[in-house]
């Protein structure tokens, strides 16, 4: 199985990307996982709703190429979304694993979140939680899920 996490932005603290580098190569045993940083649109420290929709727009321009291949499952990150508990994501991994696809999708937005268009073209939507985290802490925290659910999926001892 291919994951692929299409975000935006890039992590500029080496504490984020060292723990983001742990969970990869964590990872690399259960398939191909990889990160893919998109360009954040520029705004103003106060931009308008009318900013903030344009850049929300560009941002998801850049996810177009990704949202339309084959055996692919999308899913969005997003506050909205589904919450399911680590168990419950294994298993949702599992079922697409099983269910012939090959490529799953996660995409997670900027500070302001993913353009409608995008959730729209997802087939699921996904929540870490109702709180709110540092966008580079949700790149951490969906890694260290994956990482957990993939370990649950193989009976290995790391989920307690």
């Amino acid at each position: 199985m291919t994951v692929n996490i299409i975000t935006v932005g890039k992590l500029k603290e080496k504490y984020w990307r060292d723990a983001c580098e742990e969970y990869l190569k964590r990872l690399s045993p259960f398939g191909k996982i990889s990160v893919t940083e998109l360009a954040e649109a520029r705004l103003p420290a106060e931009p308008t709703d009318g900013e903030t929709a344009n850049a929300l727009a560009q941002e998801a321009k850049s996810m177009e190429r990704y949202l339309s291949a084959k055996n692919t499952v999308n899913i969005a990150m997003c506050i909205e979304g589904d919450e399911l508990d680590s168990v419950s994501l294994a298993k949702k991994l599992e079922k697409y694993s099983v269910g012939g696809c090959s490529t799953i999708n996660f995409f997670v937005g900027s500070s302001f979140g993913l353009d409608d268009s995008v959730k729209e073209k997802c087939s699921m939507r996904l929540s870490m939680s109702p709180m709110t985290f540092p966008h580079q802490l949700a790149r951490v925290m969906l890694l260290e899920q994956l990482y957990r659910a993939f370990s649950i999926n193989a009976n290995t001892k790391y989920h307690k």
